[in-house]
Protein backbone atom coordinates (compact mmCIF):
# COMPACT_ATOMS: atom_id res chain seq x y z
CA UNK A 1 0.00 0.00 0.00
CA UNK A 2 1.29 3.47 -0.83
CA UNK A 3 2.50 5.71 2.03
CA UNK A 4 1.59 9.39 2.25
CA UNK A 5 1.77 12.04 4.94
CA UNK A 6 -0.96 12.92 7.41
CA UNK A 7 -1.29 16.26 5.61
CA UNK A 8 -1.71 14.59 2.22
CA UNK A 9 -4.26 12.15 3.63
CA UNK A 10 -6.41 15.04 4.89
CA UNK A 11 -6.07 16.90 1.60
CA UNK A 12 -7.06 13.77 -0.29
CA UNK A 13 -10.11 13.24 1.91
CA UNK A 14 -11.28 16.81 1.34
CA UNK A 15 -10.70 16.60 -2.41
CA UNK A 16 -12.55 13.29 -2.76
CA UNK A 17 -15.55 14.49 -0.77
CA UNK A 18 -15.74 17.74 -2.72
CA UNK A 19 -15.71 15.78 -5.97
CA UNK A 20 -18.39 13.42 -4.68
CA UNK A 21 -20.74 16.04 -3.23
CA UNK A 22 -21.23 19.55 -4.60
CA UNK A 23 -22.61 20.73 -1.25
CA UNK A 24 -19.21 20.31 0.42
CA UNK A 25 -17.19 23.51 0.62
CA UNK A 26 -14.27 24.85 2.69
CA UNK A 27 -14.01 28.08 4.62
CA UNK A 28 -11.50 29.63 7.01
CA UNK A 29 -8.51 31.91 7.46
CA UNK A 30 -5.93 31.39 4.69
CA UNK A 31 -7.45 28.11 3.49
CA UNK A 32 -7.77 29.22 -0.13
CA UNK A 33 -4.92 31.22 -1.68
CA UNK A 34 -2.30 30.17 0.89
CA UNK A 35 -3.54 26.59 1.22
CA UNK A 36 -3.95 26.56 5.00
CA UNK A 37 -1.54 27.38 7.81
CA UNK A 38 -0.17 23.83 7.64
CA UNK A 39 -0.81 23.16 3.97
CA UNK A 40 -3.80 20.84 4.36
CA UNK A 41 -5.95 22.70 1.79
CA UNK A 42 -3.11 23.33 -0.66
CA UNK A 43 -4.24 23.57 -4.33
CA UNK A 44 -7.91 22.92 -3.51
CA UNK A 45 -8.95 26.44 -4.50
CA UNK A 46 -7.22 25.99 -7.86
CA UNK A 47 -9.09 22.71 -8.32
CA UNK A 48 -12.57 23.67 -7.10
CA UNK A 49 -12.68 27.45 -7.42
CA UNK A 50 -13.10 30.39 -5.06
CA UNK A 51 -16.78 29.71 -4.38
CA UNK A 52 -16.03 26.33 -2.80
CA UNK A 53 -12.75 27.18 -1.07
CA UNK A 54 -13.20 30.51 0.67
CA UNK A 55 -10.82 32.70 2.62
CA UNK A 56 -12.55 34.50 5.48
CA UNK A 57 -11.95 37.48 7.67
CA UNK A 58 -10.00 36.95 10.89
CA UNK A 59 -13.10 36.25 12.97
CA UNK A 60 -13.53 32.80 14.49
CA UNK A 61 -17.08 33.62 15.59
CA UNK A 62 -18.00 34.62 12.04
CA UNK A 63 -16.46 31.44 10.60
CA UNK A 64 -18.44 29.18 12.94
CA UNK A 65 -21.64 31.21 12.61
CA UNK A 66 -21.49 31.18 8.81
CA UNK A 67 -20.67 27.48 8.84
CA UNK A 68 -23.66 26.72 11.04
CA UNK A 69 -25.98 28.77 8.84
CA UNK A 70 -24.74 26.97 5.73
CA UNK A 71 -25.09 23.57 7.39
CA UNK A 72 -28.69 23.99 8.48
CA UNK A 73 -29.69 25.31 5.04
CA UNK A 74 -28.46 22.37 3.00
CA UNK A 75 -24.69 22.64 2.60
CA UNK A 76 -21.90 20.53 4.11
CA UNK A 77 -19.29 23.07 5.19
CA UNK A 78 -15.84 22.16 6.45
CA UNK A 79 -14.58 25.18 8.35
CA UNK A 80 -11.12 25.68 9.79
CA UNK A 81 -10.11 27.37 13.02
CA UNK A 82 -6.38 27.84 12.59
CA UNK A 83 -5.42 26.95 16.18
CA UNK A 84 -7.51 25.29 18.87
CA UNK A 85 -6.20 28.02 21.17
CA UNK A 86 -8.55 30.43 19.37
CA UNK A 87 -11.64 28.37 20.15
CA UNK A 88 -12.48 30.58 23.13
CA UNK A 89 -13.43 33.33 20.69
CA UNK A 90 -16.17 31.17 19.13
CA UNK A 91 -17.04 29.01 22.13
CA UNK A 92 -20.52 30.50 22.43
CA UNK A 93 -21.27 29.66 18.81
CA UNK A 94 -20.03 26.08 19.23
CA UNK A 95 -21.37 25.30 22.70
CA UNK A 96 -24.73 27.07 22.58
CA UNK A 97 -25.61 27.01 18.88
CA UNK A 98 -23.76 24.37 16.85
CA UNK A 99 -24.03 21.63 19.47
CA UNK A 100 -27.62 22.33 20.56
CA UNK A 101 -29.57 23.44 17.53
CA UNK A 102 -30.57 19.99 16.27
CA UNK A 103 -31.84 19.08 19.73
CA UNK A 104 -33.63 22.42 20.16
CA UNK A 105 -35.42 21.87 16.84
CA UNK A 106 -36.54 18.41 17.87
CA UNK A 107 -34.37 16.73 15.26
CA UNK A 108 -36.12 18.51 12.38
CA UNK A 109 -32.90 20.03 11.12
CA UNK A 110 -29.49 18.53 10.46
CA UNK A 111 -26.16 20.15 11.30
CA UNK A 112 -23.59 18.57 8.93
CA UNK A 113 -20.77 20.89 10.02
CA UNK A 114 -17.13 19.82 10.36
CA UNK A 115 -14.87 22.14 12.34
CA UNK A 116 -11.22 21.37 11.59
CA UNK A 117 -8.57 22.67 13.93
CA UNK A 118 -5.12 21.75 15.19
CA UNK A 119 -3.65 21.71 18.65
CA UNK A 120 -0.80 20.44 20.75
CA UNK A 121 2.78 21.45 21.40
CA UNK A 122 6.13 20.58 19.87
CA UNK A 123 7.02 23.64 17.77
CA UNK A 124 7.94 25.98 20.67
CA UNK A 125 5.10 28.33 19.76
CA UNK A 126 4.42 29.30 23.36
CA UNK A 127 1.36 29.36 25.57
CA UNK A 128 -1.05 30.85 23.02
CA UNK A 129 -0.43 28.38 20.17
CA UNK A 130 0.40 25.07 21.86
CA UNK A 131 -2.57 24.01 23.94
CA UNK A 132 -4.43 20.71 24.04
CA UNK A 133 -8.01 21.74 24.76
CA UNK A 134 -9.97 18.66 23.70
CA UNK A 135 -11.32 18.17 27.23
CA UNK A 136 -13.24 21.44 26.86
CA UNK A 137 -15.32 19.92 24.11
CA UNK A 138 -15.96 16.39 25.35
CA UNK A 139 -18.04 18.21 27.99
CA UNK A 140 -20.45 19.55 25.33
CA UNK A 141 -23.40 17.26 24.50
CA UNK A 142 -24.30 17.39 20.82
CA UNK A 143 -20.73 17.49 19.52
CA UNK A 144 -18.59 14.63 18.31
CA UNK A 145 -14.87 15.03 18.98
CA UNK A 146 -12.35 13.20 16.80
CA UNK A 147 -8.53 13.12 17.16
CA UNK A 148 -6.91 10.75 14.65
CA UNK A 149 -3.23 9.85 15.01
CA UNK A 150 -2.34 8.05 11.78
CA UNK A 151 -2.65 9.19 8.17
CA UNK A 152 -5.08 6.35 7.37
CA UNK A 153 -7.28 7.19 10.35
CA UNK A 154 -7.17 10.87 9.41
CA UNK A 155 -8.44 10.17 5.90
CA UNK A 156 -11.08 7.62 6.86
CA UNK A 157 -12.47 9.64 9.74
CA UNK A 158 -12.49 12.98 7.93
CA UNK A 159 -14.48 11.48 5.04
CA UNK A 160 -16.95 9.95 7.52
CA UNK A 161 -17.17 13.27 9.38
CA UNK A 162 -18.08 15.17 6.24
CA UNK A 163 -20.95 12.73 5.61
CA UNK A 164 -22.18 12.94 9.22
CA UNK A 165 -25.39 14.88 9.88
CA UNK A 166 -24.24 16.08 13.30
CA UNK A 167 -21.48 18.59 14.13
CA UNK A 168 -17.93 17.28 14.35
CA UNK A 169 -14.90 18.85 15.99
CA UNK A 170 -11.97 17.32 14.10
CA UNK A 171 -8.71 17.99 15.95
CA UNK A 172 -5.37 17.46 14.25
CA UNK A 173 -1.94 17.71 15.89
CA UNK A 174 0.56 20.17 14.45
CA UNK A 175 3.41 17.65 14.85
CA UNK A 176 1.67 14.92 12.85
CA UNK A 177 1.30 16.65 9.48
CA UNK A 178 4.60 15.26 8.15
CA UNK A 179 4.14 11.76 9.59
CA UNK A 180 3.91 9.13 6.85
CA UNK A 181 1.89 5.94 6.86
CA UNK A 182 -0.03 3.53 4.62
CA UNK A 183 -3.32 4.99 3.37
CA UNK A 184 -5.83 3.23 1.08
CA UNK A 185 -6.60 4.98 -2.18
CA UNK A 186 -10.10 6.02 -3.18
CA UNK A 187 -13.21 5.34 -1.14
CA UNK A 188 -12.13 4.66 2.43
CA UNK A 189 -14.33 5.33 5.45
CA UNK A 190 -13.90 4.58 9.14
CA UNK A 191 -16.73 4.42 11.69
CA UNK A 192 -17.01 7.34 14.08
CA UNK A 193 -16.92 6.22 17.70
CA UNK A 194 -14.86 3.05 17.22
CA UNK A 195 -11.47 2.62 18.90
CA UNK A 196 -8.60 0.70 17.35
CA UNK A 197 -6.17 -1.70 19.02
CA UNK A 198 -2.82 -0.54 17.65
CA UNK A 199 -0.76 -3.15 19.52
CA UNK A 200 -2.05 -6.31 21.25
CA UNK A 201 -0.82 -7.21 24.73
CA UNK A 202 -1.68 -8.95 27.98
CA UNK A 203 0.02 -7.12 30.88
CA UNK A 204 -1.63 -3.68 30.80
CA UNK A 205 -4.00 -1.59 28.69
CA UNK A 206 -2.64 1.75 27.54
CA UNK A 207 -5.06 4.26 26.02
CA UNK A 208 -3.27 6.90 23.96
CA UNK A 209 -4.47 9.24 21.24
CA UNK A 210 -3.15 11.77 18.74
CA UNK A 211 0.60 12.43 18.97
CA UNK A 212 0.90 10.50 22.24
CA UNK A 213 0.11 7.28 20.37
CA UNK A 214 3.55 7.34 18.78
CA UNK A 215 5.40 7.93 22.05
CA UNK A 216 3.35 5.14 23.63
CA UNK A 217 4.11 2.67 20.85
CA UNK A 218 7.81 3.48 21.18
CA UNK A 219 7.60 2.86 24.93
CA UNK A 220 5.69 -0.38 24.30
CA UNK A 221 8.56 -1.71 22.16
CA UNK A 222 11.02 -1.04 24.98
CA UNK A 223 8.71 -2.66 27.53
CA UNK A 224 8.49 -5.75 25.33
CA UNK A 225 12.27 -6.10 25.58
CA UNK A 226 11.74 -6.32 29.35
CA UNK A 227 9.08 -8.99 28.94
CA UNK A 228 6.12 -6.63 29.44
CA UNK A 229 3.49 -6.75 26.69
CA UNK A 230 1.09 -3.83 26.82
CA UNK A 231 -2.04 -3.47 24.71
CA UNK A 232 -2.19 -0.03 23.10
CA UNK A 233 -5.62 1.34 22.22
CA UNK A 234 -6.22 4.48 20.19
CA UNK A 235 -9.76 5.73 20.91
CA UNK A 236 -9.61 7.96 17.79
CA UNK A 237 -12.99 9.42 18.78
CA UNK A 238 -13.08 11.01 22.24
CA UNK A 239 -16.80 11.77 22.07
CA UNK A 240 -18.50 9.34 21.80
CA UNK A 241 -15.91 7.15 23.51
CA UNK A 242 -15.70 3.46 22.63
CA UNK A 243 -15.74 2.13 26.19
CA UNK A 244 -16.67 -1.35 24.98
CA UNK A 245 -13.26 -1.86 23.36
CA UNK A 246 -11.42 -0.27 26.28
CA UNK A 247 -13.31 -2.28 28.91
CA UNK A 248 -12.78 -5.54 27.04
CA UNK A 249 -9.05 -4.91 27.08
CA UNK A 250 -8.92 -3.90 30.75
CA UNK A 251 -10.81 -7.04 31.74
CA UNK A 252 -8.05 -9.01 30.00
CA UNK A 253 -4.99 -7.11 31.29
CA UNK A 254 -6.30 -5.92 34.70
CA UNK A 255 -4.35 -2.65 34.49
CA UNK A 256 -5.14 0.65 32.78
CA UNK A 257 -2.97 3.61 31.83
CA UNK A 258 -4.07 6.73 29.94
CA UNK A 259 -1.48 8.80 28.09
CA UNK A 260 -2.44 12.33 27.05
CA UNK A 261 -0.76 15.58 26.13
CA UNK A 262 -3.35 17.83 27.72
CA UNK A 263 -2.99 18.94 31.32
CA UNK A 264 -3.74 16.33 33.96
CA UNK A 265 -6.26 18.24 36.08
CA UNK A 266 -9.71 17.89 34.53
CA UNK A 267 -8.20 16.35 31.41
CA UNK A 268 -9.50 13.76 29.00
CA UNK A 269 -7.69 11.07 30.95
CA UNK A 270 -9.73 11.89 34.03
CA UNK A 271 -12.94 11.11 32.16
CA UNK A 272 -11.61 7.93 30.57
CA UNK A 273 -10.19 6.81 33.91
CA UNK A 274 -13.50 7.36 35.68
CA UNK A 275 -15.35 5.37 33.05
CA UNK A 276 -12.86 2.54 33.51
CA UNK A 277 -13.51 2.65 37.27
CA UNK A 278 -17.27 2.56 36.69
CA UNK A 279 -17.12 -0.32 34.23
CA UNK A 280 -14.12 -2.38 35.33
CA UNK A 281 -13.45 -1.67 39.03
CA UNK A 282 -13.55 -5.32 40.10
CA UNK A 283 -11.16 -6.29 37.30
CA UNK A 284 -8.38 -3.85 38.25
CA UNK A 285 -5.25 -5.08 40.00
CA UNK A 286 -3.87 -1.54 40.37
CA UNK A 287 -5.17 2.04 40.35
CA UNK A 288 -5.75 3.65 36.96
CA UNK A 289 -2.60 5.57 35.99
CA UNK A 290 -2.67 8.89 34.16
CA UNK A 291 0.40 10.12 32.29
CA UNK A 292 -0.35 13.66 31.22
CA UNK A 293 1.01 17.10 30.45
CA UNK A 294 2.06 19.40 33.26
CA UNK A 295 -0.52 21.76 34.77
CA UNK A 296 1.24 24.85 33.43
CA UNK A 297 0.94 27.23 30.49
CA UNK A 298 3.06 25.77 27.70
CA UNK A 299 6.59 27.24 27.88
CA UNK A 300 8.23 28.89 24.87
CA UNK A 301 11.59 27.36 25.74
CA UNK A 302 12.25 24.13 23.81
CA UNK A 303 13.83 22.53 26.89
CA UNK A 304 10.91 23.40 29.15
CA UNK A 305 8.31 22.49 26.52
CA UNK A 306 9.84 19.02 26.26
CA UNK A 307 9.67 18.60 30.03
CA UNK A 308 5.99 19.61 30.06
CA UNK A 309 4.87 16.83 27.69
CA UNK A 310 5.04 13.07 28.24
CA UNK A 311 7.69 11.35 26.14
CA UNK A 312 8.56 7.70 25.48
CA UNK A 313 11.09 7.61 28.33
CA UNK A 314 8.58 8.81 30.90
CA UNK A 315 5.82 6.54 29.57
CA UNK A 316 8.19 3.56 29.70
CA UNK A 317 9.26 4.29 33.29
CA UNK A 318 5.78 4.87 34.65
CA UNK A 319 4.20 1.84 33.01
CA UNK A 320 7.05 -0.36 34.14
CA UNK A 321 6.71 0.83 37.73
CA UNK A 322 2.99 0.02 37.66
CA UNK A 323 3.34 -3.44 36.13
CA UNK A 324 6.49 -4.76 37.81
Amino acid sequence: MREITYRQALNEALSEEMERDQSVFLMGEDVAVYGGAYGVTLNLMQKFGEKRVRDTAISEAAIIGAGLGAAITGMRPVVEIMYIDFMGICLEQIGNQVAKIRYMFGGKTRVPLVIRTEGGAGRTLGAHHSQSLESWFIHVPGLKVIMPATPADAKGLLKSSIREDNPILFIEHKMLYNVKGPVPEGEYLLPIGKADVKRPGKDATVIAYSRMLYSTLEAAKRLAEDGIEVEVIDPRTLLPLDMETIAESVRKTHRAIIVEEDTKTGGTGAEIGMQIMENCFDELDAPVLRIAGADIPMPKSAVLEKLAIPDADRIYREIKSLVM
